[in-house]
């Protein structure tokens, strides 16, 4: 079941999923799981840039019936993900798509997803220190997806008034906007995330409309990481959920 570096984590409620050195996931993937959890009427939903599979295993975890899709362009994270869901006993309601979310035409259907998710790379091209390994500069620098690929792939693939959910550095606030508007996709709810009320904010987490009318936009108060003794706050506490418990 297991490969050369790779090794099992405990996720909770009975689910858990194989990680590695080069393909895991950290506070941003479970925040933005949680941010974007398919509604009751969503029948299907999409995770681009899946990974080892953590957004849909929480997803699962969580009791959503929606067929889900995940698409990951590294055959090493499908083949993690693959085998977690062999791990669980998963079959039903789930399909892992081998692609470049750029060339996805014919291998799923076009608006027809309820919720689309993606976490990106958070650094634009030719920012920042690259890695060495290559699954880490595509998770991390838009090597091989810009953002506006990403709105782009969303909205051929969301319904009209389907939602598109990512999270970002705040610095790329104004690129993502952008991005979503150019294609379609009204941002309806954001939100801050912060370790601290001392700190300024880390990530942002945010949802649009496909063909939503412009304007009215909601600021969701900010999510705090800590609470004043430098504990996890009561919020994150719900959040992470069984997964705490069983492992941090």
């Amino acid at each position: 079941m297991l490969k050369e570096n790779e090794n099992i984590e405990p996720f909770g409620g009975g689910i858990k999923i194989i990680v590695s050195d080069e393909h895991k996931f950290w506070t941003d993937t479970i925040l933005l799981a949680d941010f974007s959890m398919p509604k009751k009427n969503d029948k299907k939903v999409c995770d681009l840039g899946s990974g080892c599979g953590p957004i849909p295993l929480i997803w699962i975890r969580k009791g959503s019936a929606a067929s889900i899709t995940a698409v990951e362009i590294q055959e090493n994270a499908c083949d993690m993900f693959r085998r977690s869901l062999l791990l669980n006993n998963i079959s039903d309601n789930i399909e892992i798509i081998n692609s470049d979310l750029r060339d996805l035409k014919g291998k799923t259907a076009a608006s027809a997803y309820d919720l689309v998710v993606c976490n990106p790379p958070y650094k634009a091209e030719g920012t920042g220190i690259k890695s060495n390994s290559e699954s880490h500069l595509i998770a991390r620098h838009e090597s091989m997806c810009t953002m506006d690929d990403i709105a782009a792939c969303a909205r051929s693939l969301l319904r009209f008034s389907g939602r598109f959910c990512m999270c970002q550095r705040p610095e790329r606030l104004c690129d993502v906007i952008a991005a979503m508007r150019n294609n379609d996709i009204e941002p309806k709810r954001l939100r801050f995330v912060q370790q601290r009320k001392t700190k300024p904010p880390k990530l942002f987490l945010i949802e649009g409309k496909r063909g939503g009318r412009p304007g009215g936009l909601i600021i969701e108060p900010v999510l705090f990481i800590e609470n004043e003794n430098g504990d996890f706050s009561e919020e994150m506490i719900s959040i992470y959920g069984q997964y705490k418990e069983e492992y941090i």
